[in-house]
């Protein structure tokens, strides 16, 4: 039955894992108590190393969540993001600067590092 469930898995082409740690979010850290939502000035298409990619869309708003060591954690304002392997993830975007780093998990706790940093142009929404 083990064999019958890879072979699946290798003709299906089963997804890896999202790789995770655990992260503490801090809700005060970077907030500065009103900060503005931001939104990225063009679609920015995300490849993950699942395989999978997203597409970060110019009409969704992020708002300030809180910080990790990482960075600062925007979350996405009336809507759901997420990001993909062998499951489905509540994904919330992790920045520096202006670089997207990874991704807060908050169903999970969670921190997913991208593999390479990538340029994330935000501005004011």
């Amino acid at each position: 039955m083990a064999a019958l469930a890879a072979g699946a898995c290798l003709v299906g082409g089963c997804a890896p894992a999202v790789k995770s740690s655990a992260a503490r979010l801090d809700p005060a850290g970077g907030t500065g108590g009103g900060a503005a939502d931001v939104r990225v000035q063009q679609p920015v298409k995300i490849r993950l190393d699942t395989g999978y990619s997203r597409t970060l869309d110019p009409a969704t708003a992020w708002r300030p969540a809180g910080r990790l060591p990482q960075g600062a954690v925007l979350r996405p304002v009336d809507t759901v993001f997420s990001i993909e392997g062998q499951q489905v993830h509540e994904a919330w975007l992790v920045v520096r600067g202006q670089q997207l780093v990874g991704f807060y998990l908050p169903a999970e706790a969670q921190y997913a590092p991208l593999d390479e940093p990538m340029q994330l142009p935000m501005a004011p929404k």
